[in-house]
């Protein structure tokens, strides 16, 4: 498979058509405003049929705009093939497909026994190819690709396909250059619109009212165990579908996701929690950090120089800065303060925040050396933790959208280590 730089492709699709853009988030732009504990209902909608037309013309603006040009790319399941075409799919060793050519309907790939369901959520309209069980499903796909007029070409291959796709298309045709569509796919889903914005808003909402219910009830003799069911059951009755809930307590805090060793609550007790949920499908990412009882001098100026962490994060974020370099900015504070160096423990072994959507991690990442720079539109978490093996480790995140002034986080942060939420 032939690669293709990132960096080349966004170069060679700038005279890309303004009306196929996806809509930047203006500088003004109000997120919804969401009151505490009370369920979302109706007041959040899923992303309608128009948005994933639009999307779709994105990309084949792209592909028509790209050097090479791409005749069609194809997205196999999972959130891209959700992004694109409204179809919730899991993977499995039975092929379903969606092939977006360069001009023309989308083509769906898929059993003939599941054709009823896949019918069911594409959003973008095209033609449904079923294959039975005892059939080739590349025969099909090129089959249709050949009724498209792309008898030969650069196919791009969404990044999450796996290669015995990939391969069968090959022993059915030699006709085809296959070319990554990694850099295509960021393209599109990088900058998010006002619609999957208020999506994100709401899922880091529910987290967060989930978080401040959980807060007030944690009891001595509890376990992780039993603090997730909490924000599960919380979580559900706002209105949120739980993703994960992953609780740390005392010495397994100061290991960023945990330990298999059960632990309980006590006076003095870390209690880490980071936890996430999906609305509509994008998700939340959320940690809260605080102490059972009576915290010590220890523990207090490392959730502080967390905290501070945090912050300088937001303040190198700026229009057109590196990803990477809000990274650095916090580890340079952290070695200040004796942490470290770099990735080492005790310290921050783990990036500074990631990209969020539609995927819980997705591209950007705030990490040494991610060179995308920052625009109007793209969300990621802030979240530098301090871990001690051995002891215990503090961590706060947080999610957020760059605009054209400057970071906005969906929630409050955190205020103190005696108001963590």
């Amino acid at each position: 498979m032939t690669p293709i730089s990132r960096r080349n492709f966004l170069q060679s699709t700038a005279a890309a058509s303004a009306s196929a853009l996806a809509p930047i988030p203006p500088q003004s732009q109000t997120l919804p405003a969401f009151s505490a504990l009370k369920p979302l209902g109706d007041r959040v909608r899923p992303i309608t049929a128009d948005e994933f037309h639009a999307r779709l013309l994105r990309a084949q603006s792209l592909m028509a705009h790209s050097n090479p040009v791409f005749d069609a790319i194809l997205i196999g399941p999972g959130t891209s093939l959700y992004y694109f075409t409204g179809i919730r799919w899991a993977r499995s060793e039975r092929v379903t497909l969606a092939i977006i050519p360069a001009r023309g309907e989308v083509m769906v790939v898929t059993p003939a026994f599941e054709e009823p369901s896949v019918r069911e959520t594409l959003q973008v309209g095209g033609d449904v190819r079923p294959w039975n069980e005892h059939e080739n499903p590349s025969e099909r796909i090129v089959q249709g690709l050949r009724d498209r007029g792309i008898a030969s070409g650069v196919l791009a291959v969404e990044p999450t396909i796996r290669y015995f796709i990939v391969d069968g298309l090959r022993q059915v045709s030699t006709a085809y250059e296959f070319i990554s569509g990694d850099a295509l796919v960021r393209a599109c889903r990088l900058l998010k619109s006002p619609a999957e914005l208020a999506l994100l808003q709401a899922a880091n909402h529910v987290t967060l009212e989930a978080l401040r219910s959980v807060h007030g009830k944690v009891e001595r003799g509890m376990n992780s165990m039993d603090l997730a069911a909490l924000v599960d059951k919380t979580t559900v009755a706002l209105g949120g579908s739980p993703e994960f809930s992953l609780v740390l307590l005392n010495e397994a805090s100061a290991y960023p996701h945990g330990s298999q060793q059960t632990q309980t609550v006590r006076d003095g007790s870390i209690v880490l929690m980071d936890c996430g949920c999906e609305v509509h499908g994008y998700q939340s990412d959320i940690s809260r950090t605080w102490v059972f009882g009576q915290a010590s001098a220890r523990q207090r100026k490392i959730w502080d120089t967390v905290k501070r962490g945090q912050e300088i994060a937001f303040a190198a974020a700026k229009i057109g800065a590196p990803a990477g370099t809000l990274d650095d900015a916090v580890r340079r504070y952290y070695e200040s303060e004796g942490w470290g160096p770099d990735y080492r423990l005790p310290g921050l072994p783990h990036r500074t925040g990631h990209g969020i959507g539609l995927d819980g991690h997705e591209p950007a990442y705030l990490v040494h050396g991610d060179s995308t720079p920052l625009q109007a539109g793209m969300c990621f978490s802030d979240e530098p933790g301090i871990y001690i093996p051995g002891e215990f480790g503090v961590r706060l995140e947080d999610c957020w959208v760059m605009t054209a002034t400057g970071p906005k986080p969906f929630t409050p942060l955190a205020k103190s280590l005696d108001e963590p939420i």
